[in-house]
């Protein structure tokens, strides 16, 4: 009677194993890719908050992982601030976010409340100011149906400008119920109207004129300079 051979199959053992050690590989660098940390962060736009603010509200000053946090979680977070009118957050290459800032400006200090008025008209105790900005004070009450228009011409004047600016005083007569005297830190007296608060973005141009004399400058009816005796 004839012999039957069997063959025995033999295991594979060393591809199984070289194929265990790629897909351990390939799911732990995976692991370790989706936690490695936000690698840089690019604050654009800000001109009166400073980047560690930005990175405390949007909770991201600690690097967590690039992948932990999503772009519209943080505009939410920045939008809830009163001095953010609105944020945009986009995730670049390596692990990097870019948030654009839009500033919620403060304009004033609103000298009877002693609170500072932004350009959204939110209000904030001059206590609770995040930021050390130079804005003037509002000496007066200027009535309801002018102080929109206020809100919006403080809101068009250079920053440069603005801080040369000590008082403002609502002082309507006669012809201009608009009218108003901005007092400037260097001595110098401005009187505009509402509609013409943009000229006061010129006075760094008009002080190279006045070959520093002080004075009152009139751009409320015609501009014209009267020098101080």
């Amino acid at each position: 009677m004839a012999k039957k051979i069997v063959k025995r199959k033999k295991l594979r053992v060393f591809p199984f194993f070289i194929l265990l050690i790629i897909l351990i590989g390939f799911f732990s660098g995976g692991y370790f890719y989706f936690q490695l940390p936000i690698q840089n962060i690019l604050i654009t736009n800000t001109k009166y908050l400073n980047d560690d603010y930005i990175l405390e509200l949007a909770n991201i000053k600690n690097y967590p992982s690039f992948f932990t946090v999503t772009s519209r979680g943080m505009e939410k977070k920045l939008k809830a601030s009163p001095y953010i009118k609105k944020a945009e957050v986009k995730r670049k290459f390596f692990h990097t976010f870019q948030i654009k800032v839009y500033e919620n400006a403060p304009l004033f200090l609103e000298y009877s409340s002693n609170q500072v008025i932004f350009e959204d008209k939110t209000a904030v105790e001059e206590s609770k100011l995040l930021t050390s900005v130079r804005i003037p004070r509002l000496l007066n009450y200027v009535p309801d149906n002018k102080y929109e228009s206020f809100i919006k011409g403080m809101s068009n004047i250079k920053k440069e400008v603005l801080g040369k600016i000590s008082d403002i005083e609502y002082t309507p007569n006669d012809y201009d119920k608009d009218r108003f005297v901005l007092y400037m830190d260097d001595g110098n007296m401005v009187y505009l109207t509402l509609t013409k608060f943009k000229m006061i973005n010129y006075y760094n141009d008009v002080l190279s004129q006045l070959e520093g004399r002080k004075g009152i400058l009139y751009l409320d009816n015609g501009n014209h300079f009267q020098i101080k005796e």
